[in-house]
Formats: C-alpha cells, sequence, structure tokens
C-alpha cells in the first residue's frame, strides 16, 4: 500500500505531445481523468515527485476543485484553509527554503479579492507576494473548473505548481542560446530515437546543448556528440553541459561535412534553422538538402533522424524525392511559442 493518498494533479504540456507525455507517465501507476492538447488529468497515489521528474511536460501541478460559484468564496475559513493546506503539501514535497514568493495567476489577478487573496495566503505560508507582471517561486493557478462539480453548477479549480520553476525550465540551462529548443520538447525528441546504451548519438546543429542534455539525460550511450558552425553555441552549450555535469564530444563543424565516418551513428536528432531568429529561408533551401545528404553519409543502415523545423514546405518537398531516408510516421504537430513547427521521424534506407 502506498504511504501517499490519492491526489488529483495536472500536467501542462506543449501542444502536440500528449502521446509523448502518456508514454512516459506509463511507468507510473497512474489513472489519466481528462486530456487535452494542452493538459493531461490524472489521480495519482504515489511520490508527487516522480511526476515532478517527468522530462516531456512543461509544468506539473497539484489540483483540488472547488464547489463555489466565484473565487471570493475561497476566502471563507473553510476552503482558505483547504488552499492553505494544498501550499503547505507542494512545500512539504521541496528542500525547505525552495520557495520565496508565491503568485496567483487568475482572470481578474488584479482585482481586490485576488489581491486580497494572494495576500493572505502569502502571510499563512510565510512567503511575500509578488507584482502583477512577474512570477513567483510557488504559483497558483485559478480558473473555473474544466469538469465542473458533483454540487455545483459552477466550479473553480486551485492549481499550484509542484515545483519553484517550471518543469521544462531546466537547472542546468545557464546560457539562453537565441532560438533554443524547449527542453521538454527536446525530451520527447530523443525518446523518438529509440535510445539504447549501444548507440552512437549525433546531435547535428547541437546549439546551446539541449538535446545533447537530454538524450544523456535518457540513459547510457556508447557516445554522444554534438556540432555546430558557431564557435558561440558551441561555448554556450560547454557552459550548459557543465552546468548539468556532462562531457558529450562537442565538434566545431560544418553540418554539410561532418568530420565522421561513414556509417557511424546510429540515431541522430537536429532542431534545424527555423529560418526566422536564426537563419533565413534562402539560406535554408541549400542547407537542409546538405545537412539530409551528409546525414545519410554518417548514418548506419535503419538509423533513426529526428528533426524538428518550421520549414515545413521545405522539408516535405525534400522528402518526397529522399532515397537515402524514409518517415516512419505522419510529421508530429507542435506549438512552441506561438509557432507551430513539426517533428520528422525518418529512418535510414
Amino acid at each position: 500500500m502506498s504511504k501517499y493518498r490519492t491526489a488529483s494533479y495536472e500536467l501542462e504540456i506543449a501542444p502536440g505531445l500528449k502521446e509523448a507525455v502518456l508514454a512516459e507517465l506509463a511507468q507510473w501507476q497512474s489513472s489519466t481523468t481528462h486530456s487535452g492538447h494542452e493538459l493531461i488529468q490524472l489521480d495519482y497515489s504515489g511520490d508527487p515527485q516522480h511526476l515532478a521528474q517527468l522530462k516531456t511536460v512543461n509544468a506539473v501541478y497539484l489540483r483540488h476543485t472547488f464547489a463555489v460559484p466565484r473565487p471570493k468564496a475561497l476566502l471563507g475559513h473553510q476552503h482558505f484553509q483547504r488552499l492553505v493546506t494544498l501550499i503547505e503539501t507542494v512545500m512539504r514535497y521541496n528542500p525547505p527554503g525552495s520557495f520565496q514568493t508565491l503568485h496567483i495567476d487568475a482572470a481578474g489577478s488584479d482585482s481586490s479579492v485576488m489581491q486580497r487573496l494572494k495576500t493572505e495566503l502569502a502571510v499563512s505560508a510565510g512567503l511575500l507576494t509578488t507584482t502583477d507582471d512577474e512570477k513567483g517561486d510557488l504559483l497558483i493557478r485559478l480558473r473555473r473548473s474544466l469538469n465542473g462539480t458533483p454540487d455545483a453548477a459552477e466550479g473553480w479549480d486551485a492549481l499550484v505548481r509542484l515545483t519553484p520553476r517550471p518543469s521544462a525550465t531546466r537547472t542546468w540551462r545557464v546560457q539562453n542560446y537565441e532560438g533554443a529548443l524547449n527542453a521538454a520538447v527536446a525530451h520527447a525528441m530523443v525518446l523518438m530515437t529509440r535510445p539504447a546504451p549501444t548507440d552512437v548519438f549525433l546531435n547535428i546543429c547541437c546549439g546551446s546543448g539541449t538535446l545533447l542534455i537530454e538524450r544523456m539525460s535518457a540513459g547510457d550511450a556508447q557516445a554522444v556528440i554534438g556540432c555546430d558552425i558557431a564557435p558561440i553555441a558551441l561555448s554556450f552549450a560547454q557552459l550548459n553541459l557543465e552546468a548539468a555535469r556532462l562531457a558529450p564530444q562537442l565538434l566545431h563543424a560544418d553540418a554539410r561535412r561532418l568530420p565522421l565516418a561513414d556509417s557511424s551513428v546510429d540515431a541522430l536528432c537536429a532542431d534545424l534553422p527555423f529560418g526566422q531568429l536564426i537563419g533565413s529561408h534562402h539560406a535554408n533551401e541549400r542547407l537542409y538538402p546538405a545537412v539530409l545528404t551528409e546525414a545519410a553519409r554518417v548514418a548506419r543502415p535503419e538509423a533513426r533522424f529526428v528533426i524538428v523545423t518550421h520549414e515545413i514546405r521545405l522539408m516535405e518537398s525534400l522528402l518526397r524525392h529522399q532515397l537515402n531516408w524514409r518517415q516512419v510516421s505522419e510529421p508530429l504537430k507542435i506549438t512552441l511559442n506561438g509557432l507551430h513547427p513539426r517533428i520528422y521521424t525518418l529512418r535510414r534506407t
């Protein structure tokens, strides 16, 4: 029997990653109660830290639905104490001193009711309050209930984030390179390569090292290699890798002319330039076909190559005429910072 009580949680996910999150979640015995494009709700009776350590989610929240018609009712003694209990529960999950400030994210968060609720909760928890334009370590989201409540026409959900920072905001990211990939998306991409301890893994256009670190966190590999043509990107990658206490091989190399032997790589990933913050569409028209050709040279037969790109028309056009690569599945549509890139999983023929 578990020493933890069954509680309700909500996983905030990048749109498009639901199946990847459910696959990672399968290692823990939980009961999914509701899922949508950007969230998964579940009941779980195990250690909450297991959920907090999920790599493919953006954030994890402890959730409780209040049978109240409006947030003002949360100031009542019974509901307020329940909110305080939720906060204290989350604080117990973390080392002392993890939380310094409290913030409420809700429609009308600048109203007198929300401001009073934030202040009184912060006092009860021994935390400072934040201004309206900054996020706190202890984040509480209030919204109308997605599922309703059995004894009220409308209810309100309170969600308390389990960790001081979003799960996708990795502690190792000490240098944030422009256009760096969301870590949860990067981890999902790594899992799509079906990582094995015998892999020689190559991250083409490695940038500040997100995919490299996520591959090394996914399990052992024979070798993990990253290459980039930009010295600044490699210097940022080195700093992030040092923060993560990892040491893959970094190569200052052109993705079109890799210093690797033929048929030497088992799995590849690439966050190719979107042609916006980094690169241009004109440059990508030359880069993309060259990368596919060079990746095919170094890849062993049946090697998987997982690519994320916003250059959808260009990629689709190139893949229609590819002899070296075939698509394993339909491209995965995701949403990142208002953009709608796709993830392609290819296999070397």
